[in-house]
Parts: C-alpha cells; structure tokens; sequence
C-alpha cells in the first residue's frame, strides 16, 4: 500500500509539473505575440503623397493622386485620361484595419477603398480587401513621392526628376548600375541630360502650348550593363513622348492621351 500511494503522489507531481510547463510556453508565446506587434502602421514612414495610374473598363486610365495625413485625413485626386479629363477630387478621413496593414477610406461608395500599405507605396485591392492578380495586377499600385522638392505645377527646370514609374511599373535600381534613373531640362541651352540607370544621356528640348515637348537629338554612352531593359523602356519613352504633366511633385511624361509612360519625382538638384 506505502508503495501504490507513493507512485500516486509521484504521478500526481508530474501532472502539475506539466500543467505549470504548458502554462509557462502559452504564457511565453502571448507575451511574444503582444510585444512583436510591428505593421506598417507603426514601422513604416507611411504619411505622404501617392501617385499611379490604375486601370480603367472604358478609358485609358485613371491617373491617382492620394495623400494621406498623420492625422487620419486623406485627399484622392482621380482623373479619366482619354475622356473629358476632368479632376475630381475626394476628402475625408481613414481607418486602419485590425492588422494595421491597410488603409480604410471613410466616404468612397463607387468603388474599393481599401489600400495596401508597403514601403514607399499602396496597392488598390478590390472590394473584399484582397490583392488584385493577373496580367494587370502591377497597374494597381501607387508610389509615394519620396522627394523633398514639390515644384510649381508647371516648373519643369531647376529640379533633377528622378525615374519612379515606367510603363505601370515601379522602379527599382538594378545592383551593379547606377542608383538612379534621372533627368534634368537646363533652361538657359534647352538642353536635357540624365542617366538610363546605366549610361549618361543628353539632348535638346523644345516646349509648345498646352505643355507639349519634343525631345530631339539624345545621344548616349555606350556602356553595358547586367539589365538594360528599364533603361530602353525609358529611353524609348523619351524619344515618343510629346506632352507632360506635373501635379504634387510628380512628372509624367505621355504620348497624346495614352496613359503616362514614364513617371518622376522632383529633388533637389546639385549645384
């Protein structure tokens, strides 16, 4: 009997010893759960302007412009190229959801008003707050305006126009090339010059009314590069564009009422 009832009490030890273990790791693991509670609501520098061209059923686009404020107050900015190209132009206030990884605009009843928020940019999701997939999803992200120059509407010079957006899509630095993708107009010689990401570039300019350009006579080095594919795109973008745009630090380069094919940001250009 002294035998059974030790084992009894030894058992009864180890059951507890277990249950204060299992209390101990679920205690462990909702403590970690509660102090790793980074999003992009308090990570990321997420206050800012952000600049796309979604796409559009019945026009060539819907060119985008949304800012968004520390205090909870937004601005979208939305126009319909190829039609009457008129602007219109929403304010309210935001939400986050329970993630704190996207953003909630109060106040949108004709479509999503759900976005996304990355590093340095938003992406549209549809209805039911899920990304968008297929050929077109890259077309649904926004880029934020990272520069720290915001020109007049129609100041073209003086700034150095950083590459952000080239056909619908995002730039990104290539490792082994230059970190920029850039241009500059000099006002006094109309002359343009930049870099591809990988060569230096120059040309001259002509501006007409109603902001048309003509870009003549780009020259290029002829270096040779890992990826030369953002570089023709641009380059192929400034020989055919004949009309610009600039609205919140934004740049945009078109040909006739298409779609901008190319995208930059003002920043401060060195002297």
């Amino acid at each position: 009997m002294k035998k059974l009832s030790l084992i009894a009490v030894l058992l009864t030890f180890l059951a507890a010893s277990c249950q204060m273990k299992q209390s101990s790791t679920s205690k462990s693991t909702t403590e970690t759960a509660v102090t790793d509670g980074h999003n992009a609501q308090n990570s990321l520098d997420w206050p800012g302007i952000y600049t796309g061209t979604l796409p559009c059923a019945d026009c060539e686009g819907i060119e985008t412009h949304l800012s968004l404020t520390p205090e909870g107050t937004y601005t979208l900015t939305t126009t319909y190229l190829g039609k009457d190209e008129n602007k219109f132009e929403q304010k309210g206030t935001f939400r986050w959801n329970e993630a704190g990884n996207t953003v909630l605009l109060d106040g949108i009843e004709d479509g999503s008003s759900q976005y996304f928020v990355g590093e340095n940019y938003l992406l549209h999701l549809d209805m039911e707050g899920n990304k968008i997939t297929g050929e077109l999803a890259h077309m649904y992200r926004l880029t934020k305006n990272t520069g720290n120059v915001v020109p007049n509407e129609n100041q073209l010079t003086g700034v150095k126009w950083k590459l952000i957006e080239i056909y619908g899509q995002t730039f990104e630095a290539v490792e082994g090339q230059n970190v920029e993708a850039f241009l500059v107009f000099d006002e006094k010689e109309h002359r343009i010059y930049g870099s591809g990401s990988c060569n230096n570039f120059n040309g001259s300019y002509e501006l007409k009314e109603g902001q048309r350009i003509t870009l003549t006579g780009l020259a290029t080095t002829m270096m040779a590069c890992p990826n030369m594919k953002i570089e023709q795109e641009l380059f192929e973008a400034l020989n055919s564009c004949d009309n610009y745009t600039i609205h919140q630090g934004v740049l945009s380069l078109n040909k006739a009422r298409m779609a901008p094919m190319a995208k930059f940001t003002a920043v401060e250009l060195e002297k």
